[in-house]
């Protein structure tokens, strides 16, 4: 492939889409299912990004992995219930100004647009098809095919399929797992601040961006620079 073509991956929960009340929700019917106490919001949103179940693993290290088992599955259903209840667009609304932007940098020929993320393949599948974005990412990596974030083969995976260079590929997320994985994986990361874990547990980002109307100038100046 051409050596100018540029990869830029996103993460999806907190950074396309605000997810929070759904995962805080499922989050809470898994604990209650197993009869676990329930962790508060900012402890579930530490663990947004990894996949289910590591996130379990990390918020009841005290459960085994039958218990576990079963908060995954008492979680999926929750979400997916709540999901069908309101439709993606209202679950998991869009951030403002975020459909301009994929329609913008998916209209300059040399970019490969893509998604790194937690979620499950049929979540991502529901959630892009929901929000009508099918056709604008053409590497979709989720939970199902790859180890955990932070461990890099998300974008690993991603680059192989497109054929794009680690210099040429950025990786835009809001947590500390999405910049520990793009760093892992020699990408640039970009870390974004309206989403769930706050600026100061970002400090593996190579730039953070407070706007969505920040990141086509941020990118341009990565490219120049690569």
């Amino acid at each position: 492939m051409s050596a100018d073509l540029r990869l830029i991956l996103f993460d999806v929960d907190g950074t396309l889409v605000d997810s929070q009340a759904d995962i805080v929700a499922s989050m809470a019917a898994a604990f209650d299912h197993v009869g676990l106490t329930v962790p508060d919001r900012a402890q579930v949103l530490s663990i947004v990004g990894l996949s289910l179940p590591r996130a379990m693993e990390v918020l009841a290290p005290e459960a085994d992995a039958t218990t576990h088992d079963a908060m995954v599955e008492a979680y999926k259903r929750s979400y997916m219930a709540l999901r069908a209840a309101a439709g993606s667009q209202i679950s998991s609304p869009l951030y403002p100004g975020m459909r301009d932007l994929l329609d913008r940098l998916n209209a300059v020929p040399d970019n490969i647009l893509g998604v790194a993320t937690g979620k499950s393949q049929r979540g991502l599948d529901a959630l892009i098809e929901g929000h009508a974005l099918a056709g604008l990412f053409c590497t979709r990596q989720c939970a199902d095919h790859h180890p955990s974030k932070p461990h890099p083969s998300m974008i690993l995976q991603a680059m192989a399929e497109t054929g794009v260079t680690p210099a040429q590929t950025v990786m835009i997320g809001d947590t500390s797992f999405d910049m520990e994985m793009a760093r892992a994986a020699g990408a640039f990361a970009i870390g974004v601040s309206w989403g769930y874990h706050p600026a100061d547990r970002l400090g593996d980002a190579h730039i953070l961006v407070d706007r969505v109307a920040d990141l086509p100038d941020t990118l341009e100046t990565i490219w120049r620079a690569a």
